[in-house]
């Protein structure tokens, strides 16, 4: 009989970063991936942060094999609601034998350590598949490996409006103003991915309006009919 694997979740951003880190996971075969975590603002019925439609998260969760687990939070949000609510969620999935999640951070250390102190103790460990791996040719390999994504968010005080809504290619990177990392680690954008090897089929996607507020151009990501 083969053993059984731990089970893990997958902090699922609806970003490419996310979706890289669970290729990744699925590729080394140690883990079994058994739903995607989520934070969606109700205000706006939307992931939090990356401004994607929760009806875009379903289908990526779908198209991903994924069963969705999401947090819903307040707009806006103070921190201990945050923490309260995903401390919640991470007792649920303990007790539904969950032992790991998975998260698509890169290099920023004091995020990785956040992440580390509060789940401490719970019973969950976390997983970083892709730390510190060089972001360009990280950039780079994404791509190659057909993950297709578009810039959901961008952050107006680096990055210019029209960014916003673009995709996330080698003629994006080449774009790029200077000091802009370009996986985005440091918040310049954020993305969102339609089509991957981790999905059975592609996302029909459309980029429409772009708005800007509280500092970030958004670009309304909807799904074709």
């Amino acid at each position: 009989m083969t053993p059984s694997r731990p089970k893990a979740l997958i902090s699922w951003s609806s970003g490419k970063d996310s979706a890289y880190a669970l290729h990744a996971v699925r590729g080394a075969g140690e883990l079994d991936v058994v739903g995607a975590l989520t934070t969606v603002t109700e205000t706006f019925g939307r992931v939090s942060i990356h401004g994607v439609r929760q009806e875009i998260l379903l289908a990526q969760c779908e198209a991903a094999g994924l069963p969705p687990r999401m947090v819903p939070i307040p707009y806006p949000c103070p921190n201990e609601v945050y923490e309260a609510r995903l401390g919640e969620a991470i007792a649920t999935a303990v007790g539904d034998g969950i032992t790991h999640i998975i998260f698509g951070d890169l290099f920023l250390g004091d995020i990785r350590a956040y992440r580390e102190q509060k789940l401490a103790g719970t019973g969950i460990t976390p997983v970083f598949p892709l730390w510190e791996r060089p972001t360009l040719p990280l950039a780079q390999a994404m791509i190659a490996d057909g993950f297709e994504a578009y810039l959901a968010t961008v952050d107006l005080n680096k990055l210019p409006a029209e960014f916003a809504g673009r995709k996330f290619d080698r003629q994006l990177l080449a774009d790029f103003p200077g000091g802009i990392d370009p996986c985005g680690e440091n918040g310049e954008f954020h993305t969102c991915v339609v089509a991957a090897p981790i999905f059975t089929h592609r996302l029909a996607i459309a980029t429409g309006e772009r708005v800007t507020r509280d500092g970030y151009a958004y670009c309304d990501l909807v799904m074709k009919r």
